[in-house]
């Protein structure tokens, strides 16, 4: 049950750096780029549908393996940067069109998007005991893919060309390397296997509804007019 629980996080963190990691893509594409009003269009209807694969994660990490909540707390400066970034990001997208000076607001979406990638860089190195530096190199590895996978994303949905599969993978890759080079630590840390078990019963129901949600959000968006409410 352990190593079920074990492939579910790393899916929920795969997923999230699959999925996420275009839209920050974008965010830290858009001082570059010409049209941002479209570049903003283009995501606008995944950015929330994306965010829930991060809450689902943080419900399994804390449901699934509580111990390690401890090396949570050890990488406290990098949760912290990851909530305020992602705030900063996600005040940018609501408010560069209902307040003034929407460059400002687009800077700072710009700005959040860093903040994300550094945060993982120092959270995932954290977790694999690395120091802060390699964290920091991390999430610049890290933002680079999600780039590659951003614009990738805005070529896809803007002219209905190439497939996002490849950087898609591409971008979940920095998720599973530690995962992976982790997993004897992660599956030790594990909650007893009655907890697992229970667990199991509340979560399962919920599967259907979440992947059908992300079926819905794809084949409703992926193609037709761009949508303008951030």
């Amino acid at each position: 049950m352990d190593i079920l629980w074990f492939a579910v996080l790393s899916l929920l963190l795969a997923g999230y750096f699959a999925l996420e990691g275009f839209d920050l893509g974008v965010g830290l594409l858009l001082p570059v780029t010409p049209d941002r009003e479209r570049a903003i269009g283009a995501i606008g209807p995944f950015v929330l549908a994306n965010e829930v694969w991060l809450i689902a994660f943080a419900g399994v990490l804390f449901g699934a393996f509580p111990a390690l909540e401890t090396v949570l707390s050890a990488n406290y400066a990098a949760v912290v940067l990851l909530l305020v970034s992602w705030v900063l990001r996600d005040a940018g997208l609501w408010f560069r069109r209902r307040l003034a000076v929407p460059a400002l607001w687009e800077y700072a979406i710009a700005l959040g998007s860093l903040g994300v990638c550094l945060a993982w860089g120092l959270i995932l190195a954290g977790l694999a005991h690395f120091p802060a530096v390699v964290g920091l190199l991390y999430g610049l590895l890290i933002a680079a893919l999600f780039v590659i996978h951003g614009r990738r994303f805005l070529a896809w949905r803007l002219t209905g060309g190439g497939s996002l599969l490849v950087t898609g993978a591409l971008a979940a890759v920095p998720a599973l390397v530690p995962l992976v080079g982790m997993a004897a630590e992660v599956v030790g840390n594990a909650a007893p296997s009655e907890n697992l078990t229970m667990l199991t019963f509340m979560v399962l129901p919920f599967v259907p509804v979440m992947a059908g949600a992300q079926i819905w959000v794809w084949r409703a968006f992926a193609k037709g007019p761009l949508i303008t409410y951030f």
